[in-house]
């Protein structure tokens, strides 16, 4: 494990909610985000296991292929107090400038509003090659790449893919921009549960927890329910989304990689395994009737 404590540290100028440094380790930057202190009534855990999400579900990413921020796990002590961090490196640079979704949702329609409503982000995606300036190259398929992130999103249980946690990498030097390396992982895999109620969890609790798992992206005004909707097999992108990334998630691989994380207890490990194969299971039997000859 890095001991974060010893990098050196610079002014933070990162958004977002948790509690958060920046820091130069090993000549790299990171935004190393620290354990969030808990928000809600009648939690008894003194803080958030996000440090935990956000590496996991990073690297799940990773090893589907998905072009993925690095991130590392370590320590930061302050005040005698040892905590454990998820460092992610700043992919951004002088020649690399994140334009997040958000922004450009912004100066999509002047009149309207534009949240996490589905209808209105595929609006925007349309719009992408209007919004940016016209010497800019776009090499993804923006709107592909957007139902990849949800399939691995909804495998992962991520609950906060909002407008501001993904969009356009744009390099300055090339003329080119490209869907963003994934970031900002670390509302996935249920942080919010401590390891004595993992625990206390039955097969039949597990599977309703994996099944009944909220996107932030509505239709129609409500989250849809990953699972639901993907099952439903009502969206020929979505659909074909299945087909392009179902193949490509190993799950044996992200198993060895959840065991080999060396400070997670075994409850908490074998929580993640079992949580991910029954949504696994749930995207094999959609691709396999998408597949049926």
């Amino acid at each position: 494990m890095i001991d974060f404590s010893k990098a050196t540290e610079e002014l933070n100028s990162y958004k977002g909610s948790e509690k958060k440094k920046t820091l130069i380790y090993d000549n790299i930057r990171y935004l190393v985000k620290f354990p969030d202190p808990i928000r809600e009534k009648n939690k008894n855990i003194s803080y958030i296991n996000n440090a935990f999400s956000e590496y996991i579900g990073s690297n799940i990413f990773k090893i589907i292929g998905f072009e993925t921020q690095n991130t590392l796990l370590g320590t930061y002590t302050y005040s005698g107090k040892e905590k454990i961090v998820c460092a992610c490196e700043d992919f951004t640079d002088g020649n690399h400038v994140l334009y997040e979704f958000e922004n450009l949702a912004l100066s999509a329609n002047p009149d309207k509003k534009i949240e996490t409503e589905l209808s209105d982000i595929m609006e925007v995606i349309e719009e992408t090659k209007k919004l940016i300036p016209i010497n800019l190259i776009i090499i993804d398929n923006i709107k592909e790449k957007f139902w990849d992130m949800f399939i691995i999103d909804a495998l992962i249980g991520n609950t906060d893919r909002h407008n501001g946690n993904w969009g356009l990498l744009v390099n300055a030097r090339s003329d080119g921009a490209r869907f963003s390396p994934i970031y900002d992982c670390g509302s996935c895999l249920n942080p919010m549960l401590e390891d004595i109620e993992i625990k206390k969890i039955n097969e039949t609790e597990m599977k309703n927890l994996a099944i009944n798992c909220y996107s932030c992206i509505k239709e129609n005004g409500k989250k849809i329910n990953y699972m639901t909707y993907i099952k439903s097999m009502k969206n020929e992108e979505c659909d074909n989304a299945i087909n392009r990334v179902f193949k490509k998630i190993n799950i044996v691989q992200i198993n060895k990689f959840i065991d080999e994380i060396p400070c997670i207890s075994v409850a908490r490990k074998e929580f993640y395994k079992k949580i991910i194969y029954y949504r696994y299971e749930i995207l094999q039997s959609v691709y396999n009737k998408l597949n049926i000859s």
